[in-house]
């Protein structure tokens, strides 16, 4: 078995430290040393990188050839049709790439990056068929919302389909600006909707894909790995709200909500952290690394957000970041305790 240098020093750590307690013998530590082998190059990374250069490439080549005047004339018909017709081109193009990348991950499953690299392109060139779609259709700016809804749909579609997960973060993230949009001032209600601002609003959609994502994937066997991208994608709608919501409270406007003391928006900063603190215990209890970061990280990011809030205007400059650097530095060398004690046999193993 092939191992990354990282990999192979963590095999080779915890080896030894069974040798150490007695948990195997040393010709079964040489055995299992020798069932792997440490690569100079981690060729995974090389080749996902490689892939991702030759798109660039491809773009850069594609507008390249916009230089050459047969050429350019060609594309200048071309982009002269209707917009219908453009879109049916793009939308022919992508089957033509879908139907590649599907056929390429069957035969060769192996070639998992160069398989992505082209269901890509298509993603990107349904976009573009989409986008024609919309100019197609466009008598005002109230398509925009049903454009997104339409990208939401589509890639929904494909990455259940194909499966990708890529794919699907797509959709996830059209469906939440679709819903911006949608709830916002195209839809005429402005500000608020039932109620709430912004942030409000995408609280309650970051908690629908998160439950309602969760319920749903558990219940399609073949796509229960699809919950964790869907949790990741409704945490991080969930807690950029919450934290916007800290700030702003449910103002529609600047003007509002320069007129509100700091300590009548307390309650807001409460509910973001105990939503950071049960993402946190969450991920202590069910040992999942996803909410356990989510939480801790907003944890302190709410933590600080305050600090800045209510110690800013009131404290010496030199003080407050002298403060801020102290509780940095607490932080680190805590976190390298834990670090050191989680790495290193303990003193009566060394004996």
């Amino acid at each position: 078995m092939k191992v990354s240098k990282r990999e192979g020093e963590t095999l080779d750590k915890a080896i030894a430290q069974w040798r150490n307690q007695g948990v195997i013998s040393e010709p079964l530590s040489q055995q299992l040393k020798a069932s792997y082998q440490v690569t100079t190059m981690d060729w995974e990374r090389v080749a996902k990188y490689a892939f991702w250069l030759a798109i660039a490439c491809i773009v850069t080549a594609l507008f390249s050839l916009l230089a050459d005047r047969w050429l350019m004339s060609l594309f200048t018909k071309l982009f002269e049709a209707p917009d219908s017709v453009k879109c049916l081109l793009f939308a022919l193009l992508s089957s033509i790439l879908y139907f590649i990348g599907l056929k390429r991950r069957r035969r060769q499953p192996e070639k998992r990056f160069s398989n992505e690299a082209i269901l890509f392109l298509g993603v990107a060139t349904t976009a573009i068929a989409i986008g024609f779609f919309g100019r197609a259709i466009d008598t005002g700016s109230d398509h925009f919302s049903l454009l997104l809804l339409i990208s939401a749909l589509v890639y929904g579609l494909l990455g259940l389909v194909f499966p990708s997960k890529l794919v699907w973060i797509f959709s996830l993230m059209c469906l939440g600006s679709w819903f911006g949009a949608e709830t916002g001032y195209l839809s005429g209600w402005g500000a608020y909707y039932l109620g709430m601002n912004y942030p409000l609003r995408f609280v309650l959609f970051g908690l629908v894909l998160v439950f309602g994502g969760t319920y749903l994937f558990r219940r399609i066997e073949k796509r229960q790995d699809f919950i964790r991208p869907t949790r990741a994608v409704g945490l991080l709608y969930l807690f950029i709200a919450l934290w916007i919501l800290s700030i702003f409270g449910n103002y529609g406007s600047l003007e509002r909500w320069e007129g509100v003391e700091q300590s009548e928006l307390l309650h807001w900063s409460l509910l973001f952290a105990v939503a950071a603190i049960g993402a946190l215990v969450h991920g202590v209890k069910q040992d999942d690394a996803m909410t356990r970061g989510f939480g801790i990280t907003f944890l302190f990011i709410n933590l600080y957000t305050r600090f800045f809030e209510y110690f800013w205007d009131s404290t010496h400059k030199a003080i407050f970041f002298a403060i801020l650097a102290l509780s940095f530095w607490f932080l680190g060398s805590r976190a390298e305790k834990i670090w050191r004690l989680t790495t290193s046999p303990s003193r009566d193993d060394a004996h």
